[in-house]
């Protein structure tokens, strides 16, 4: 409520949406029963259909938009997958319609097929979704909906095949409780919620033993706000009478509707792109120039520091008020001397008042403390256009060293899509005269330490040549254009023709090595088949691979090899069947890498690079964690390299024997150890360090889908994660822990009440500690990648989804205390596995 009582609504207008219609297709829930044996004898064709084989059947969805009895698409099917068990897709359909398109009538169908035999399929259940709600807004989250047996869906605006029953289930009621838990409708008790979540487990499982009925889970985008249906406005909007208006003429005969609401929408203002003059005027009394001379001499007082120092503490997604910007601009010439003031600085400047911008970026800037790295990456992304200020920020960058450098490579080549914007559209911003758009010399800075550096030339080489594959043709040209003025500069450096050369090899190397990986996975042989055809053609002499000449790998320029080993090489079983090839290096050892076709692996470098980034500060603050991240490469929108680590995942090794302890015991006896199960102890310190290291690290990038086949352990004790195809909260699992501790990690420290499972938790109290000073650098370079294209990163708030893990609003005391609840919280999970199936399989799915 504000001071006049009245209610603040937030919300956002469907017509100012303007990116395409998307959902997940999540899973199918419910217990299919087989024909009996007397419908069988009945109808023998029956027993061709999928729910008779012993295997799961291969099911898929078909969805379609349409809207008063019309279609708005053509149908959109998913892809083929091979169930195991569950019947889970975890696909996204996109549709060819935006929603600000959309009619409010608007509904998709779903049905879900069976194979019936030969080119045949029948339906299992349809059902029919309305996109907006009674209330006229669009739906969001998660939704359950109920599949009407063996029945087509049905489009039309009065459906046989609703989503929802009259008459709702015990699940039904619950998962409408959890929705109104999820906006914020229910009051929040932490020990009750683990509570009544842990019973809504129980209860969800006993539901699905007894019913009858098919329920298939679909996901919506999670808008920050409700959005409401409106049509897209006129640019010359009608004159509206009193006297043919239905409203205005007899406003009590007329049900209002939330289209005709005032209060709901603002009247079209057809100045409104024009500059306000209340507020000019406000700007340039408050902003006056002729106080500039008595500004250079104020100084705050106590008070004041005190929320120049609150403001300058914000993070960077943070959006200033109009009295914060003012009292930044009033003391701007003392905050010249504060390296954090420079940002918030840059957003107090009207951008559009040309005396502003020239003592902003004329007089202010040149005088800026030298600035941290995290606020220079800041200035690099896309909310900032004037190049003078994008330069400053690449002179800051100057001064890291190349192995710093290397850290940002990723986003700092991603940066060179906002200069080119800058540049591009410097016509269409006439409003923003006083604005530079000239170089910011961020390309040459690149190129120029990608040239006397050969290791970060490389890599600079392959982040680049990733961009030049992509589909957005204008920006592949762009990113062309640097390629080729980089090769320019190689070739005037002194051997730059050699290394020219060797970058030739390397392309010439993954072609090679694609082309080959794309035919073994399409090809129909079973994989020890596959096996033989991948040794046959690393021996066969036409592909230069058993033998060529010194060449440094991509994946890691300082390793140089010789040759791929045939007979260790392998293919492995899972879908895509990626490749594991045994590089021969110069030195005599031997380097293995998995080589993937068909995977788009730039999540995966994204995520292993800030593991890389975090271990790097834990590790100037002298805590050591072993985190060691595997190197990731990727070569292409759809192919890529990894460092493969000789290990075994939990799963296997619960499998062969029992336990990570006996595990580590085998691998790394002592008998004489005390207090360490007969395992040696530096492996057992190696390996509670590295489990705290990577519970912190992926809590906050908000890594999903974890269970015991994508968490390894070495055998010198080293604990990592691989596959990261789910993050920043996204899970195709329900409720899944915050952070990532399973029962089988807690046994190999010894259990919950070992002094070693204490020591983890007080590596993670400190490691989570020293990662909230960098929370700024972080949230930068996540940011910096939002238009890199990767499928958990668009669309999306990143600096949202990140900022919340860190608790950047709690003291030290406050933010260590928060996260122990949270690992005790998952420590009780892992106690009650054992006893409850459902969380159990959270870990074993």
């Amino acid at each position: 409520m504000d001071k006049d009582g009245r209610e603040d609504f937030t919300f956002a207008k469907l017509a100012d949406l303007k990116i395409p219609v998307t959902l997940r297709i999540a899973q199918l829930e419910g217990i299919r029963r087989p024909k009996s044996f007397s419908e069988l004898l009945d109808n023998p064709e029956l027993r061709f259909h999928g729910d008779q084989s012993l295997a799961p059947s291969d099911l898929y969805v078909t969805c379609q938009l349409v809207a008063d009895n019309k279609p708005l698409t053509i149908p959109f099917r998913t892809s083929f997958k091979a169930f195991k068990s569950n019947f889970v897709w975890n696909e996204w359909i996109t549709f060819p319609i935006r929603y600000c398109d959309l009619p409010l009538g608007s509904q998709i169908t779903f049905t879900v097929w069976d194979i019936a035999g030969p080119r045949a399929a029948v339906p299992i259940g349809g059902s029919t979704f309305r996109l907006f709600s009674k209330k006229w807004t669009l739906r969001r989250g998660k939704h359950r909906l109920f599949l009407w047996p063996e029945k087509e869906a049905d489009g039309s605006a009065e459906t046989t095949t609703p989503s929802k029953l009259e008459s709702q289930d015990e699940m039904g009621r619950l998962e409408k409780l959890v929705k109104k838990y999820e906006r914020g409708d229910l009051v929040k008790s932490d020990w009750l919620d683990k509570m009544a979540f842990r019973k809504m487990e129980e209860i969800h499982a006993a539901e699905t033993e007894k019913s009858e009925n098919l329920f298939l889970y679909v996901d919506l985008p999670r808008f920050d706000f409700p959005v409401v249906f409106c049509e897209s406005e006129t640019s010359n909007p009608p004159t509206i009478s009193p006297l043919t208006h239905p409203v205005l003429q007899t406003p009590a005969a007329v049900t209002p509707s939330p289209a005709l609401d005032p209060h709901l929408w603002s009247v079209v203002d057809p100045d409104l792109v024009r500059d306000n003059p209340v507020e000019d005027k406000h700007r340039r009394l408050v902003r006056s120039h002729r106080s500039g001379p008595y500004d250079r001499e104020l100084k705050p007082n106590a008070k004041i520091r005190d929320e120049l120092a609150h403001i300058l503490n914000y993070p960077p997604s943070r959006q200033l008020t109009s009295e914060d910007k003012d009292l930044i601009w009033k003391f701007r010439y003392y905050l010249v001397r504060d390296k954090r003031g420079l940002t918030k600085f840059l957003k107090s400047v009207t951008w559009r008042d040309a005396s502003e911008v020239k003592q902003a970026v004329e007089e202010l800037l040149p005088q800026w403390t030298e600035v941290d790295t995290d606020d220079a990456l800041e200035l690099l992304g896309p909310n900032i256009v004037d190049s003078r200020v994008r330069a400053f920020a690449v002179k800051q960058l100057s001064r890291a060293d190349d192995d710093e450098l290397m850290l940002y490579l990723l986003q700092l080549v991603q940066a060179l899509k906002f200069d080119s914007v800058a540049s591009d559209q410097r016509t269409l911003r006439s409003t923003m005269a006083a604005v530079s758009y000239d170089d910011s010399g961020l390309t040459d800075f690149l190129i120029g330490r990608g040239v006397k550096n050969a290791l970060l030339g490389n890599r600079l080489y392959w982040y680049l040549m990733v961009e030049v594959a992509l589909e957005d043709r204008i920006m592949a040209k762009m990113y062309g254009h640097v390629v080729f003025k980089f090769m320019g500069k190689i070739m005037e450096s002194e051997g730059g023709s050699d290394r020219r050369e060797l970058l030739r090899r390397q392309g010439l190397l993954i072609d090679t090595l694609a082309k080959r990986a794309r035919e073994l996975r399409l090809s129909k042989d079973p994989r020890p088949k596959k096996i033989e055809k991948l040794r046959s053609i690393l021996t066969d002499s036409k592909n230069n691979l058993t033998a060529m000449s010194p060449l440094p790998l991509p994946l890691n320029a300082r390793i140089e090899v010789t040759g791929i080993i045939a007979e260790k090489s392998s293919v492995f079983k899972s879908n895509l069947f990626p490749l594991l090839l045994y590089f021969q290096c110069a030195d005599g050892s031997e380097f293995p890498v998995i080589f993937k076709d068909g995977d788009d692996m730039r999540q995966d470098q994204l995520v292993i690079q800030l593991f890389t980034l975090m271990d790097r500060l834990l590790r100037k603050e002298n805590l050591d964690l072993k985190l060691s991240p595997y190197e990731v490469l990727a070569t292409g929108p759809l192919q890529g390299m990894a460092q493969f680590i000789p290990s075994k995942t939990i799963a296997a090794i619960v499998s062969e024997h029992g336990n990570v302890l006996n595990y580590m015991r085998i691998n790394n006896p002592d008998e004489g150890s005390v207090g360490t199960s007969g395992v040696e102890p530096g492996v057992i310190d190696t390996f509670i360090r590295s489990c705290a290291g990577y519970c912190v690290v992926t809590y906050l990038l908000g890594v999903g889908d974890r269970h015991l086949d994508n968490l390894l352990v070495a055998p010198d004790g080293h604990f990592f994660h691989v596959d990261f195809g789910y993050i920043l909260g996204r899970d195709p699992k329900p409720f899944p822990p915050p952070v990532k501790v399973c029962k089988e990690m807690v046994d190999g420290m010894g259990g919950a009440q070992s002094p070693h499972y204490a020591r983890f938790k007080n590596f993670c109290f400190t490691a989570f500690t020293i990662l909230r000073k960098s929370a700024n650098l972080i949230l930068n370079l996540v940011a910096l990648m939002v238009d890199a294209n990767i499928p958990d990163i668009k669309h999306r708030d990143v600096h949202e989804q990140i900022q919340e893990k860190f608790r950047l609003d709690l003291t030290e005391e406050e933010a260590i205390k928060h996260f122990e609840a949270l690992l005790n919280e998952t420590s009780y999970i892992t106690v009650m596995l054992d006893r409850i199936h459902d969380l159990a399989q959270y870990w074993r799915s």
